[in-house]
Order: structure tokens, then sequence, then C-alpha cells
């Protein structure tokens, strides 16, 4: 069975960002996930958090799996990038749902506003603002909102996941990847904007490049497609993948035909 891998994004985390796509896979897939320092059930830590770290820890939650598709959402995509280049014979291949290389003057505002906003009565609508796209923002009800608006309580860690938004640069990383990866794009993102997912599909050699008409949650606004995206890349890696036991078979067979050839040569 593959293995898939979550990294999730900053102030989420994986049943925050992944339970809809979980429950859609694990009857097919092993699901395995890391919850960052802050979230879930994770202690938040007092050392400054970083890329290569985090990534190293990131593919030690799937110990005993040899080899593993990483899926990465936002800030999980740095993760994803950075783990594929530090264990490369780890990584299968990679989908990235709004990523980024590197935050560039625009990001970087957002992510200082977001930081000051922490713990103020305003948290939830800057949330509602930059993570929701226009359609589904213009389209929810009062009541649905204010519900909404309610439940948005961001996880501890939050600030360390922003601080360490600032120090990511995997612009170089991306030429080293080599593995095949979709990217997928939120169409609507008023945080990590197309500009972000069009730079990183472009530094990665023959990435796959999709679209959802969403903002920054596809999770929440188009579940269904985000999910049939990412379920058809890796029905798509399965079939262009061998299992071991074709590729045992395969080998025998080639082996087999080349003794063959050659004892004809002698004869």
């Amino acid at each position: 069975m593959t293995t898939v891998l979550l990294a999730h994004g900053a102030g989420g985390g994986i049943q925050a960002n992944y339970a809809g796509l979980i429950e859609a896979l694990s009857p097919d897939y092993t699901i395995l996930g890391l919850d960052l320092p802050g979230t879930g059930g994770a202690p938040r830590r007092p050392d400054p958090l970083t890329l290569d770290g985090l990534a190293d820890e990131l593919v030690a939650a799937a110990d005993g799996h040899d080899r593993f598709t990483i899926v990465g959402y936002s800030l999980g995509t740095a993760l994803a990038i950075r783990a594929a280049t530090r264990h490369p014979d780890r990584v299968d291949a990679l989908v990235l749902t709004a990523p980024f290389a590197k935050p560039n003057p625009r990001f970087t505002l957002l992510v200082k506003l977001w930081r000051e906003l922490l713990g103020t009565d305003q948290i939830a609508a800057f949330v509602h603002l930059i993570g929701l796209g226009a359609d589904s923002l213009d389209r929810i009800g009062e009541a649905e909102l204010t519900e909404s608006l309610a439940a948005s309580i961001p996880p501890p860690g939050t600030p360390d996941h922003l601080d360490l938004i600032d120090t990511i640069d995997v612009r170089a990383d991306l030429a080293r990847i080599a593995v095949p990866t979709l990217v997928i794009s939120t169409t609507q993102d008023n945080l990590v904007t197309p500009y972000h997912h069009r730079e990183v599909a472009q530094g990665i050699k023959q990435a796959q490049y999709a679209e959802l008409a969403a903002g920054h949650l596809p999770f929440v606004e188009t579940p269904q497609e985000w999910i049939g995206l990412i379920r058809s890349f890796l029905e798509d890696q399965a079939r262009a993948t061998p299992s071991a036991s074709a590729a045992a078979v395969t080998a025998a067979a080639t082996a087999g035909a080349t003794r063959s050839s050659k004892g004809d040569g002698m004869m």
C-alpha cells in the first residue's frame, strides 16, 4: 500500500488541514503526518523552529516505511521540498498545494500583520479575509460567518510557525527535485498568491500544474475537487511505478532473456 506523508500549514494541524483527505484516502493508502510544534498534541518549543530540523522530523515520522509521497500545504510545501532534497532516497513524489519558495514583500507584510493581531479580537476576521477566497466569502451567510469566526482559535504554536516563514528560502532546492511533482494553485489565494505557485512550478523540472478556483483553504472551499486532484495524481504514480513483485518478475524475465541470448551466441 502506498504511503502518504502529510505536512500541514502555519497555524493549522494535520486534522485541521487534512481531515477530509485522510478520510477519503485511508481505505487505499497508508496515511502518516507530523503535527508541528504547538499544534495538535505536539507541545510548543522554546527554541526557534528550523526548516532543516522539521524536514528531518517529517521524514522520521515515516520510519518503517522505505518510501513515500509527501503531500504538503502552504508552509508544509517548504518542508516537503526540503525533505525531498535532504532525503532523496525516501521520497517518491510530491503534491504541493498553495506552495511558496520564499516570501515576497507582500507575503512578508501579511505575516507581520498576522503576528501582530494574534491575541487580539481582530485575528479571526483577519484569518478569514486572507484565508477564504472572494467567491466563498461573498457567498457565506451571516450566521455561518459568525459561527466560523467564533471557532477560529489559532493554535499556540502559530507565532513560531510565522517566525519560521520569515526564514524560508527553498529556491535553490527546486532545481534539485527529481521526483514527480504536482503543484496545485489556489487561484483566489489572498495569502500565498498564484505568483508563488507559478514560481515553484517553474522551478521544478517537469512539474505538473493544476488550478483550483479557491482561496487559501481548499479543504474548506473546494474539498472534493482538491481531494480529486490529489487522488488522481497518486493513482497516476501508482500506474507508472510497477509493484515490487511485478518488478521482480520483469527483472527475472530480462535476466533469463539475456542468458538465452548469450547461449545462442556461443553456439
